[in-house]
């Protein structure tokens, strides 16, 4: 499961087995020169780096084949219902060589918020987020029962279908015992459903029936400061402590070819996604 790629609409992921002919997933880095008379470079660099994936099939079968054009079509498929019922909304796709779903900055525990808002938000109890030397975000505990939440940058958590095995790994800093590392299970419209509960620093759960998304949530169990670098939020992998943040953000599908295939119904498809901070009409 971990190793295959799922993709479609949130809570209507579908997964591909078949390996693409062709994967290209460098991120863009939008990197503008200036060259002055004198012959010096300047260079200009935006703070965020947006993925650009380019997906090609040969000889796909006629339902994942049509999985892929409803999306890139904006076509209501079946089984539409709650927040999924839109064809025009992104896309998800957990991407099998993520080896970190979190955001990369999420990941690195560094924010552009001054209260950590853009990633964290407190569930119970109270914290002070607050930036620290080379911007790595510190909590200040304030009350023993706090749990903090992390954030997805567009839905109410990430994006999950039942059965999947969702392993998560609190920040090296916080002490495994009186830490408690949970999983909250959330349904397609966002209404939790359930959690997987470990009293450690890291949990395994299996994502129950109705479950759309998931949301990481830690209890530090202890009070003072406590650093936010290092968690980890994986699909059927032991996480590891530090790994890269990839993401789990939404897409759009900017182009798609379809191709008939010799023999029929197969068919070859190409796709082309972007990431996005929204999808409108």
């Amino acid at each position: 499961m971990a190793r295959n790629l799922w993709i479609g609409k949130p809570g209507l992921l579908r997964e591909y087995a078949q390996a693409a002919r062709s994967w290209d997933r460098s991120a863009e880095l939008s990197v503008s020169e200036f060259k002055s008379v004198e012959g010096r470079i300047t260079t200009f660099a935006p703070r965020h780096t947006t993925r650009r994936l380019k997906l090609s099939w040969d000889l796909l079968p006629p339902d994942d084949a049509q999985h892929l054009v409803r999306l890139a079509r904006r076509i209501n498929g079946p089984g539409m219902q709650g927040s999924a019922a839109t064809a025009y909304g992104p896309v998800a796709l957990i991407d099998p060589a993520s080896v970190n779903l979190l955001d990369p900055y999420q990941a690195a525990g560094q924010s552009a918020d001054a209260n950590g808002l853009d990633h964290w938000f407190t569930v119970q109890g109270s914290i002070t987020i607050s930036a620290f030397i080379g911007d790595t975000v510190l909590g200040d505990c304030q009350d023993v029962n706090t749990a903090i939440g992390w954030r997805h940058g567009f839905w109410p958590g990430w994006p999950v279908m039942p059965g999947m095995q969702v392993s998560w790994l609190l920040p090296p800093d916080w002490t495994d015992s009186t830490a408690t590392a949970q999983l909250d299970w959330k349904d397609i419209d966002g209404d939790y459903l359930s959690s997987s509960t470990a009293q450690a620093g890291s949990v395994t759960g299996v994502a129950p029936g109705g479950a759309a998304f998931v949301t990481p949530v830690g209890r530090p169990g202890a009070l003072g400061m406590t650093g936010f670098a290092g968690a980890c939020l994986t699909l059927g992998e032991p996480p590891a402590a530090f790994a890269i943040g990839e993401g789990c953000p939404a897409y759009s599908v900017t182009s798609y070819s379809d191709v008939p295939a010799n023999p029929l119904p197969y068919r070859s498809i190409g796709i082309d996604l972007v990431e996005v901070a929204s999808a409108v009409l």
